[in-house]
């Protein structure tokens, strides 16, 4: 039975090979992350011989949202980043296993590690407005003791009593005015018709974090692309193992047998080239579904066209496979609750290529660091914070590509907004052509008004892409909505990624995909050896009150504006703890 722990007692071990592994085979729908990494601890933890497994994919390429490509016909793409931080238990003990591509006898873990060390992650400049000038958030919450009070009632607030509720359910505009908010919603991409209780489990998730979300000093990044730094050393590995990789393959349906104590996927119906087939399973048929997709159906313009998505809600492939699973049994979830309103789960990103050194200025005038020298160049995403689109932007270590020619520079914009017309432009970002994209950037750095058009269009390339699935996962759901990795009784099936449900962690990270990954394979090979438990920051009582210091913005707990009942109870309490270790700890964190 597969079990959570902690520590290197279980980190160091290696399982024994499970009973009966070489007599299974297994089929992994979808090619993104969950259904990779699944795949290497099959290989790895479950010791399945590699040709005994099969990752099925649409698309011609793996990876899945983790992208990242040159198209001769319109540039370099990438529709999102990946951001990371230490306490991604699952990621790194996979990424511990696969080799770098670039260093020899390194890791992907090492060589990630080693960047890190040398080239620290950090922004100069979060947010800025007026076109250019700095928001002077000066790292500070902004806060006021109201809205603290609403953001401690939400982290304490039982899982079950935020069942379909909002964020707006919860908290105000009280709350909406701090740089918290501007920092939280850009960072994680929260609106306010998200789920409070996504919202309360990133608070919790990320708590040791909190102190770093200002400057953005609490993440960390790949050298390249993700597709480059992720993918394709992990594909290389599997196909090193002699796993065997099919695309152009759309798997539509898994058919089961219910009986009282199990339940059996027996049948798997597919279109290969178009035409449709049936795989008969047995127990001895492991299939692994990533069921949902936050990137399915996305929409590519280029820099004289604007995207047009094609989809109605509930449309894609992912979505109507899932569908036609769940409609089998109750615990499959309910995929209803997340793809059935594209005007809530969408917005748009844009990949812009600087051809020269033009623009270039303008991005080190913001970011304070010479966007060429090969080291963080933000240190993660600028807000504009007058933006109507609410745009942010990034421009990662460069080259970002491989293949990028000297001299260019790629960097990534996105807008929460994208029914709200531009503030120079005058369209709605949906609507708008990847140089139009790149004008109302081009506004918002300070460039004056009379170059804006040329630059756009001969100093850049921009490369549109709208994702009416982006946010799916933080739509407002209750228990069941998420199926369990293995649903209760299933013998030879179990659901990966974003819309599987596992306790405590947080969607929207290449965690989360590992995580159930590396949870399916264990609970279905019965392999001996536990999973990582999610990071317990929030049992820790030091980061519970390191987070508190730097919410209040280094104020004291004694300084709040209380309502009475509170303010009574506080200094009760800070009685009773006078003298202690207690106070101790609440005078080391500058509370008291």
């Amino acid at each position: 039975m597969m079990y959570y722990t902690n520590g290197n007692y279980e980190a160091f071990a290696k399982p024994r090979k499970p009973k009966g592994v070489d007599e299974k085979q297994a089929w992994l729908v979808g090619g993104g992350l969950a259904s990779l990494a699944a795949a290497a601890f099959l290989v790895r933890d479950g010791q399945m011989p590699g040709n005994r497994i099969h990752i099925l994919e649409e698309a011609e390429l793996p990876g899945g949202a983790c992208d990242g490509l040159f198209r001769p016909e319109m540039g370099f793409v990438i529709r999102g980043g990946r951001e990371m931080e230490n306490h991604y238990e699952c990621l790194w003990d996979l990424y511990r296993s696969i080799p770098s591509l670039e260093q020899e006898g390194a890791s992907v873990l090492d060589e990630f590690y080693w960047l890190n060390k040398d080239d620290p992650n950090y922004s100069m400049n979060r947010a800025t407005l007026d076109r250019g000038r700095s928001a002077e958030t000066g790292n500070r919450f902004d806060l006021s003791d109201e809205a603290a009070l609403q953001l401690m009632q939400l982290f304490f607030t039982r899982d079950e009593d935020l069942y379909d509720k909002t964020i707006d359910d919860v908290l105000d505009e009280e709350f909406y005015k701090s740089n918290f908010w501007l920092y939280w919603q850009t960072m994680f991409a929260f609106e306010t018709w998200h789920s409070a209780l996504e919202m309360k489990l990133y608070l919790q998730r990320f708590l040791h974090h909190i102190g770093g979300l200002p400057d953005l000093s609490a993440l960390k990044f790949t050298k390249y692309n993700q597709y480059e730094s992720l993918i394709l050393p992990l594909t290389n590995y599997l196909k090193e193992q002699g796993v065997q990789f099919e695309y152009g393959v759309k798997v539509t349906n898994v058919l089961f047998h219910f009986f009282p104590d199990r339940k059996v996927a027996h049948q798997m119906v597919l279109l290969r080239s178009g035409r449709e087939e049936t795989m008969e399973l047995t127990e001895n048929d492991l299939v692994f579904v990533t069921n949902g997709s936050c990137t399915e159906a996305s929409a590519l313009g280029d820099n004289e066209h604007p995207p047009v998505v094609d989809v109605e809600s509930g449309q894609g492939s992912s979505w109507e496979l899932w569908k036609n699973i769940a409609v089998q049994n109750p615990l499959f979830g309910r995929p209803e609750k997340f793809c059935s309103d594209i005007n809530a789960t969408r917005w748009e990103s844009a990949t812009v290529t600087l051809l020269d050194d033009r623009i270039a200025p303008y991005v080190e005038n913001i970011c304070h660091r010479d966007p060429y020298a090969g080291k963080v160049v933000t240190g993660g995403i600028v807000t504009v914070k007058d933006s109507a689109w609410r745009m942010s932007w990034t421009f990662n270590r460069q080259p970002h590509f491989q293949a990028q020619p000297k001299g260019q520079l790629v960097g990534w914009i996105y807008g929460l907004f994208p029914d709200e017309p531009g503030d120079f432009v005058g369209k709605p970002m949906k609507d708008c052509t990847g140089a139009e994209i790149c004008m109302e950037w081009l506004y918002h750095l300070g460039v004056p008004e009379n170059e804006i058009e040329t630059l756009a269009l001969t100093a850049a390339n921009t490369v549109p892409c709208m994702m009416p699935y982006v946010t799916a996962f933080f739509m407002p759901r209750a228990a069941g909505d998420r199926p369990d990795v293995v649903p209760e009784g299933c013998v030879n099936f179990a659901f990966l990624g974003q819309f599987a449900q596992t306790p405590r962690d947080t969607i929207f990270t290449t965690e989360y995909s590992v995580r159930t990954a590396m949870e399916a394979v264990y609970t279905l090979l019965d392999v001996e050896r536990g999973v990582p438990e999610v990071f317990g920051s929030v049992y820790d009582v030091r980061c519970l009150l390191n987070a508190t210091h730097y919410l209040l913005d280094g104020r004291r707990v004694t300084e709040m504006r209380l309502p009475l009942p509170y303010k009574l109870a506080l200094h009760a309490g800070l009685d009773k703890l006078r003298g202690t270790v207690l106070e101790e700890l609440l005078e080391r964190y500058q509370l008291i």
